[in-house]
Formats: structure tokens, sequence, C-alpha cells
């Protein structure tokens, strides 16, 4: 029998204020090997939104992987916080995130596709 897995993970980033590093070099760091399609969700720790296109996703064993939407996500980069929806245990670049509007109360902005997860160097604290 196939068991269908409903996950609705929603993430909350933290301020972009947060970060000691400026944009730019937040947006130069390295690939570190080939881009997947996937990542498992049970293995995703934390992730912070960058800009409208751009969402780095820290796994549980301390891998980062920056994922580059092939699109702009309208409010992604103000908001800094998304939702997604998947009925496997994996995230993967074929599905779709959901902009959160953080006012009172809760709405949903854009919705738009992932790209491919490309391993990154760890940025510096």
């Amino acid at each position: 029998m196939v068991r269908a897995f409903l996950v609705s993970m929603v993430a909350v980033l933290a301020v972009g204020g947060c970060t000691t590093r400026p944009p730019e070099a937040v947006a130069a760091l390295t690939p570190t090997g080939e881009a997947v399609n996937c990542l498992l969700v049970q293995n995703i720790r934390e992730t912070r939104v960058i800009d409208d296109q751009t969402i780095d996703f820290y796994t549980r064993n301390g891998d980062v992987y920056r994922n580059r939407l092939p699109n702009g996500c309208p409010q992604l980069g103000f908001e800094r916080a998304f939702s997604y929806q998947t009925s496997v245990n994996q995230l993967c670049n074929v599905d779709i995130i959901t902009v959160l509007m953080t006012t009172s109360p809760l709405q949903r902005g854009a919705s738009c596709g992932l790209g491919k997860f490309t391993p990154i160097a760890k940025p510096a604290p």
C-alpha cells in the first residue's frame, strides 16, 4: 500500500538586517558541487531568503543549498517568509512556494516555482 505523506511547512525567516554580511557577499558564495533536484524535508533545518529569487536551505548535517528560482517571486525578498506543500517527503525543483504576507492577519502572496538546489560554501558567521 502506498502511503502518501502530506507535509505542510511554513518557514518564517529571520529579518534581513540580522546578517552582518553585505548582500553582494551573500550572492557571491561559491558552488561546491552539482545541483540536485530535491532535498529531504526532514533534513531542512533553516531557510534564509536572500532576495526575490534566492533562498538558502540549511540542512541538519551542516550543508547549505542555494535555490535560485527561475523567475523573481514578488515580495519574497521583502517578506522573507514562505510556505510550501508537498505530498512526498522531499522538496523539489518542480514544487511551488507561496509568499506569506506577514501583516495581521497573515495573508498569502505570490506563488512561485523553485529551481534546483546548488550546494554552496557555508557562509561565514
